[in-house]
């Protein structure tokens, strides 16, 4: 994909803009917070061994996460 010279100035003003922030601004922008079926339904697990823990993500985690082998 190629890119245009508009597309090129479009990212410098948003650059530019964002380089004028204030870095506590900056990391508030900077982390977007993604709710995660079922791996933010609890506040831990713990799993003794990782054969345990491959088991749990396979049996109770969608495949579109990516936790699986």
């Amino acid at each position: 994909m190629e890119v245009t010279s508009e597309q090129r100035r479009e990212w410098e003003r948003e650059f530019d803009a964002a380089a004028k922030r204030s870095l506590r601004d900056r990391m508030e922008y900077s982390f977007i917070y993604t709710y995660k079926p079922v791996l933010d339904d609890a506040k831990f697990r713990s799993f003794d061994t990782m054969q345990e823990y491959r088991e749990w993500c396979r049996k109770n985690l969608p495949d579109y996460l990516g936790y699986w082998q």
